[in-house]
């Protein structure tokens, strides 16, 4: 079964050497068709990171959404209605599946002329009682770790769309490497979101900073303005807008 394979193969990758393809297909007696498509699998929920021939364990544990809903709740409160004040009637809003852009909802059901593009099933669950909003659900592959829809259906529908505003969520964001992310579907998600918006708004806990995730997809340059909480030191601060961030401190 895959299940079992999978588990196999990440028990060969847990020593944190590279395995080949090739090997991982010998040793578990398959095809590398099979194993290909297996270390995609595991690399979409953030176990791996596909090397060239081969893969390689990810050290970064994968955090299920509900899990990181819970965690840094109120900086992420704090973000998140900061974040919704530099919103304006008639914006067309692309919100992505981050918990912290979750946290701005509350705040967006005042408004009564607004368009949401969303792959994220607990924004929309959260705006049901909003219905002067306008929802658009993108389309595609439903994760439930995630709780959200990527695939390459879904980078279709954002391409349809040009949004006034993007706000998006990272794994990681440094100085040395950016925007990171663990997996390449939430990487590609985002990047579609920055390529199709005027304005873009990273929302970001103070705990991000200066740590990398193993996927490096967008430089600093690709965002417009940094929202997050108190906390960081002056001098980074600095660093970060000398880099071109827009600083804005909920």
């Amino acid at each position: 079964m895959s299940i079992t394979r999978h588990r196999q193969i990440l028990e060969f990758l847990m020593e944190g050497q590279e395995q080949s393809v090739s090997f991982l297909a010998e040793q578990l007696h398959t095809s590398e068709i099979t194993i290909r498509r297996d270390l995609t699998i595991l690399a979409e929920q953030g176990k791996l990171v596909r090397t060239h021939g081969g893969a390689i364990r990810n050290e970064l544990p994968f955090v299920p959404f509900v899990q990181k809903a819970a965690t840094q709740t109120q900086a992420k409160k704090r973000i998140g209605q900061r974040a919704a004040s530099v919103v304006q009637e008639h914006d067309i809003l692309f919100l992505d599946c981050g918990s912290t852009v979750l946290a701005m909802a509350p705040y967006l059901k005042s408004f009564q002329n607004l368009k949401i593009i969303t792959n994220s099933l607990p924004l929309i669950w959260e705006l049901r009682e909003a219905p002067h909003l306008s929802i658009n659900l993108i389309g595609g592959e439903l994760d439930l770790h995630r709780q959200a829809v990527h695939g390459s259906v879904a980078l279709e529908h954002v391409a349809r769309y040009h949004a006034t505003k993007a706000f998006i969520g990272v794994d990681g964001i440094s100085l040395k490497n950016g925007l990171t992310a663990r997996s390449e579907t939430e990487a590609s998600f985002t990047n579609a979101l920055l390529a199709h918006a005027k304005e873009s708004f990273l929302l970001v806990d103070s705990g991000k900073f200066e740590k990398d995730s193993y996927l490096k997809f967008a430089p600093l340059t690709a965002i417009h303005h940094i929202i997050t909480n108190a906390g960081l030191d002056q001098q980074l601060i600095q660093q970060y807008q000398e880099a071109g961030c827009h600083w804005i401190e909920a």
